[in-house]
């Protein structure tokens, strides 16, 4: 009796065995996934960190990413690119890619691309004066800049006209009452196709200074001089959206929430984003 006991016993453990096999065998494995994301150029050196530690969050997620101005990657949306989530330097860019809005509030054509319900203010930055290492031409603040930009005899960089930055410059030469085509006759002014172009320039010392975002000077180890107000320029707000033509709408998603989580935010804030709440991109 004791010998059919144990041969029961033997048996049901040996099934039971095989069952857990046969379960593993079954159990589905986490899809790989690639997910396009385009994102102002001011956001390289952020997003690669983030990227890092996204990693342990959803191994099974690769980023790819699409750095540039955020008028050169809404026209690349515009004209068919893969693209999953889009994060811009501005509203602008946004807009017109946003059915929610219309030609007055920024969409002339029409276009459809963002995803109902998923546009969100990620976050706020600053237009910065920046100069070389040890400040040569000793420029001190925006007041300053725009009183030698009259006199002429300082050379400043700024983006060119149809990225956020350029336009973000172009107000701040309305506050001041400046006129960029007679600067620009004046050869006070040279032009970067995108934020880090600028960057560049005041790094190696090409001009005697730059207005660039205020981050983007923290990734180059530049000085600040000064940073303008939102009388001078308006908000610097960088909204994003999952595409409506993204292939990995829900990783998209999460991904995007994951931007908005304490980890990411921290990484935001070390180089001088200012995370915006929800109650707080409501009130801008």
């Amino acid at each position: 009796m004791k010998k059919v006991i144990a041969v029961i016993i033997t048996l049901c453990m040996t099934l039971g065995m095989l069952g857990g096999v046969v379960m593993a065998e079954q159990a589905p494995e986490q899809e790989n996934v690639e997910l396009i994301v385009f994102a102002a150029a001011s956001m390289t050196e952020t997003l690669e960190e983030i990227a890092e530690k996204y990693k342990e969050a959803a191994p099974e997620v690769t980023l790819v990413f699409n750095f540039d101005s955020s008028g050169t990657l809404k026209t690349q949306i515009e004209e068919g690119a893969d693209c999953d989530l889009f994060i811009s330097a501005a509203p602008k860019q946004m807009n017109a890619l946003d059915a929610a809005k219309d030609a007055d509030s920024g969409n002339p054509d029409g276009l459809d691309f963002v995803l109902s319900d998923t546009r969100i203010d990620l976050l706020e930055n600053k237009v910065a004066l920046a100069v070389p290492e040890g400040n040569p031409a000793g420029i001190e603040s925006y007041d300053d800049l725009a009183a030698r930009l009259k006199e002429g005899n300082v050379l400043l960089a700024m983006g060119n006209s149809d990225v956020p930055v350029g336009q973000y410059t172009q107000k701040i030469f309305a506050f001041y009452e400046l006129n960029e085509e007679e600067l620009a006759a004046a050869g006070v002014l040279t032009y970067g196709s995108n934020v880090k172009e600028v960057t560049t320039q005041v790094s190696e010392a090409a001009v005697d200074c730059g207005i660039i975002y205020a981050t983007d000077a923290f990734s180059a180890k530049l000085t600040v001089v000064d940073t303008a107000t939102k009388e001078m320029c308006g908000q610097v707000i960088y909204p994003a959206a999952v595409l409506n033509i993204s292939k990995n709408e829900e990783a998209a998603k999460a991904f995007l929430a994951y931007l908005q989580g304490p980890e990411a935010s921290e990484v935001f804030e070390s180089v001088g984003f200012s995370p915006l709440t929800e109650k707080e991109a409501e009130a801008k």
